[in-house]
């Protein structure tokens, strides 16, 4: 970036040109590894953006800014693309993605063409009307789209800055004219805006845009991080950012090894329903009695049917009984202590059940913020070693137990969302077995270090804390490849 934060381009096509120019960095590959990726700065990000545009370019050969609206059409996959672009109506290509033709070029419209206006160009065509404001003005003041709908260059620039700073938008702006939705290109875009903010960030929603919409592309999550990770595949498979935050590239999430990524997103939900949204559907929504479809009363009559189209089922809000089973009226005015007793029970086991799990996997994750302070403790020791006699690998041990220490606790976080949905059967006993000891032992580890890392002279812990890091490591290795085996045979059965 520049002095005024603005990101460098390339000169590449004039038709692309978003005023960025490049430093010549050069994405470094990484070495083979079982999931390759790379860390990309915003510069890098851009030039990768512009190195596709002009890949794709050399098949399809169109204007530039056509690619790239193209492309953001369909995700950045440029195969789908060129696909699409020789084995389908190329004009209906160009619609769907709300482009003109440039094999077909519109006529200029005026689109509040008077009698007055026309009978004004007739005499001199050096003047138009402008469809926004009204306003007579020299041709050289006004600017168009390939749509033909012409304004002038002031009725533009607040157009953009309303599009750009008051709506957030970048890669979809569409014609000013009424019912238009031909895109305005970048080319466009970058020639009439003069306001170096506006321009700044219309660059920034489009490099937002260039990887939020590339499924090989992601965002770290770290506040302030302006880096972005690049694979050659999506999988459910960590990676880690400059600024050291580890993630899964799947669901974007922290990295949740050793349960899938569509378990966690049901935790996740279920935690975020199960607050004041759950309160408001359990107490104005029901479950058909026979297709489980969730329904919400609008009228006063407890008569209701079933809005699911291939059940259609009658039955009463109040008791949630068929309604052939009540007299003329639907009267069920008599309390079933049976099944309201069991219903209650099965309610109250199932929060508590809920609440268990939670607080453990809470519990788990505050621990872990809490045990990742221990590496300023661990940096104050290192700087004390030759005051106490001391050598740098003399406490060297304490880092590598800290870092076996906060994956333990990592894998434990993530094992209690395993545990809640999982059924019980002779696998799942051997899994509860191996999360208990683990759970013993990284406790057991937490207690040498959280005590005795303070001491004066840490090579009196050193063979116990040893011991206990490399037993805490051996057993979650074995937890988690006891789950990741389970998945890959089908072992697990899960709760709904």
């Amino acid at each position: 970036m520049d002095s005024d934060g603005e990101i460098c381009y390339d000169e590449f096509n004039e038709q692309l040109d978003f005023g960025y120019e490049f430093y010549g960095n050069v994405i470094e590959k990484p070495e083979a590894a079982e999931y390759p990726y790379e860390v990309l700065s915003t510069e890098e990000i851009v030039e990768h953006m512009v190195d596709t545009i002009k890949k794709v370019n050399t098949v399809v050969r169109l204007p530039a800014t056509t690619t790239r609206i193209l492309l953001n059409h369909f995700k950045w996959d440029t195969e789908t693309l060129v696909e699409k672009f020789y084995d389908e109506d190329q004009e209906k290509l160009f619609a769907e993605a709300r482009v003109v033709s440039p094999f077909k070029k519109q006529p200029v419209i005026n689109i509040t063409c008077s009698l007055q206006n026309l009978t004004t160009k007739s005499n001199s065509d050096e003047e138009e009307e402008c469809g926004v404001c009204f306003m007579t003005l020299p041709t050289d003041e006004m600017s168009g789209l390939e749509c033909g709908h012409r304004f002038c260059t002031n009725c533009w620039r607040e157009y953009f800055q309303t599009k750009i700073m008051g709506e957030g938008q970048g890669q979809k702006i569409p014609c000013a004219a009424h019912d238009c939705e031909i895109l305005v290109d970048d080319a466009t875009i970058m020639r009439l805006v003069e306001d170096p903010k506006v321009k700044l960030k219309y660059q920034h929603l489009i490099t937002n845009s260039f990887v939020v919409c590339n499924r090989l592309l992601k965002w770290c999550r770290t506040a302030d991080c302006n880096h972005a990770i690049k694979v050659q595949y999506v999988e459910s498979k960590p990676v880690t950012c400059k600024c050291n935050n580890t993630f899964c590239f799947s669901c974007g999430e922290d990295w949740h090894d050793p349960i899938t990524c569509d378990l966690l997103r049901k935790w996740i939900k279920k935690c975020n329903d199960d607050s004041e949204t759950s309160n408001w559907f359990a107490a104005n929504t029901k479950e058909c009695i026979n297709c489980k479809t969730k329904i919400e009363k609008n009228g006063g009559c407890n008569r209701i049917v079933c809005s699911n189209q291939n059940c259609k089922m009658e039955f009463c809000w109040a008791c949630l009984k068929s309604w052939k089973l009540h007299g003329y009226g639907g009267y069920c005015n008599e309390y079933d202590e049976v099944n309201g007793k069991k219903s209650r029970e099965i309610s109250k086991a199932d929060l508590q059940r809920y609440l268990f799990y939670c607080e453990r996997y809470t519990n788990h994750m505050q621990s872990l913020k809490f045990e990742k302070k221990l590496y300023e403790k661990l940096k104050k020791k290192k700087e004390e070693t030759p005051e106490n006699n001391m050598s740098w690998m003399d406490v060297q041990f304490l880092t590598t137990a800290t870092d076996v220490l906060c994956s333990c606790r990592q894998t434990l976080i993530y094992t209690y969302v395993f545990a809640f949905y999982l059924k019980k059967n002779n696998q799942s006993q051997i899994f509860n077995d191996n999360h208990s000891d683990l759970e013993r032992a990284t406790e057991t580890l937490s207690g040498f270090l959280e005590r005795d890392i303070t001491g004066e002279d840490v090579r009196d812990i050193k063979l116990k804390v040893l011991d206990k890091y490399q037993y805490c490591e051996s057993r979650r290795k074995v937890l988690s490849d006891f789950v990741k085996e389970g998945f890959e045979k089908e072992l697990w059965e899960f709760i709904d």
